[in-house]
């Protein structure tokens, strides 16, 4: 859970914060029996971050198809992300992934971690995949094979151009969105989106990823690993590794702010794909991840600590997003408010400050044109800072939750 000091200062994350505590052990109790299975969904939180729990609310099957969907590509991103990797090995494990989900007995050792505990057992995964229906098969097959030649591709290839950064964006998680638009249309719940709003999901998602792990993608050993288009940051620097010097910090923030403008273009059309929802899971699935992004790219926004540390929506906010997406109005309201809040940090002496404001202007026109913004409750705004009477009943919770435990302690030690 969220910190204490954090929860004494924003004391309305408390009760989302404890809701999406007890979701996350609901989660963790629900792990099917079979072996095969039970290891898809353990390793699915341990590598998924958040979208553990936002998947445990699909119907079973298409929830079984996800899962298995999302651990074959991050088995297929493991070995893209594996730097030890030569290339001459790399490149034709990738071309060749697609067809190894048919393998019940292929493996390969790679990755660290939770990821080397995956890609060892990968078996397991197979099995689990081996007993979809078909035309989930198919889905996740297509677009394996499809995401793994763009991997491959780029393994040989700089992001150079900007027209480079959204083609390989689209392989690693545009595709991301084709393939999950394809499960929901196979399991009879969505009709199928088009693949240009299905692209923009991934796009958002993956370019706000690749804006804050640039730190952590620039120190990788043995061999950084850069993203960020030569289009933009040569603007800015000579070298890419350049944003991360102290004696670069003004032009380091105004290249940052470039990548953000690039990433908010697929705010529109992210509202679009949302709004042609109709089954609630789904729409829960896909909707809390954009207004992390979102929010995500708020933070990120003129902040000089994306090229110092990490920059990420608290835990507090994360509970709050989580547990208040349950409708479009929530969307259209979280994402106002996220904009307005990157509204309020542009410099207007930025370079990009009038194609930024353009965007976001375009984006809070569309928000407002629901004409749903006031069927929602508003939380990235209001000022949280207080200390009144939401803080006397955070703090009274507390002390009898402190107090109670206390008591069962001392019961148990004398009896």
């Amino acid at each position: 859970m969220g910190s204490l000091g954090a929860i004494l200062k924003h004391p309305d994350d408390f009760y989302p914060l404890m809701k999406l505590k007890m979701a996350a052990r609901n989660a963790e109790k629900q792990i099917p029996p079979e072996p095969h299975w039970a290891f898809c969904y353990t390793m699915l939180h341990k590598v998924s971050r958040s979208f553990a729990f936002v998947i445990q609310q699909l119907g079973t099957e298409l929830r079984n198809a996800v899962c298995i969907f999302y651990l074959v590509l991050r088995a297929l991103d493991t070995v893209e992300d594996d730097t030890s990797i030569a290339t001459d090995v790399k490149v034709p494990i990738l071309i060749a992934f697609h067809s190894h989900v048919y393998d019940r007995d292929w493996h390969f050792s790679c990755g660290t971690k939770e990821y080397k505990v995956l890609m060892d057992q990968f078996h397991h995964v197979s099995t689990a995949f081996l007993e979809l229906g078909k035309n989930y098969q198919e889905a996740i097959e297509d677009i394996a094979k499809r995401m793994g030649a763009g991997m491959a591709k780029f393994i040989c290839k700089e992001v150079e151009t900007i027209d480079d950064y959204d083609e390989y964006c689209h392989y690693v998680a545009g595709l991301v969105g084709l393939g999950l638009s394809k499960l929901f249309h196979a399991s009879g719940s969505e009709d199928l989106a088009s693949d240009s709003l299905s692209n923009s999901m991934g796009l958002f998602l993956q370019k706000t990823n690749i804006i804050r792990d640039y730190l952590e993608d620039i120190n990788e050993i043995p061999k950084s690993r850069m993203f960020w288009p030569r289009q933009i940051w040569s603007k800015y620097v000579n070298k890419l590794e350049d944003l991360k010097s102290e004696e670069n910090s003004v032009k380091a923030v105004q290249c940052l702010n470039d990548m953000v403008t690039n990433a908010l273009m697929h705010g529109e059309d992210c509202l679009k794909y949302m709004s042609a929802l109709r089954d609630l899971a789904i729409f829960r699935f896909c909707a809390i991840p954009q207004i992390m992004a979102i929010g995500t790219l708020a933070l990120c926004y003129n902040n000089i600590e994306v090229f110092r540390g990490v920059v990420k929506m608290r835990r507090g906010l994360t509970a709050k997003v989580i547990d208040r997406t349950k409708t479009m109005a929530d969307v259209y309201g979280a994402f106002f408010d996220f904009a307005s809040m990157l509204e309020s940090k542009v410099d207007k002496n930025d370079p990009n400050a009038t194609k930024t404001l353009s965007r976001l202007e375009a984006i809070q026109k569309t928000c407002r044109e629901s004409g749903l913004l006031s069927k929602r409750k508003s939380y990235i705004l209001k000022n949280e800072n207080g200390y009144g009477s939401t803080m006397i009943v955070i703090l009274i919770i507390l002390i009898s939750i402190t107090f109670a435990y206390l008591s069962a302690n001392h019961h148990n030690k004398y009896n």
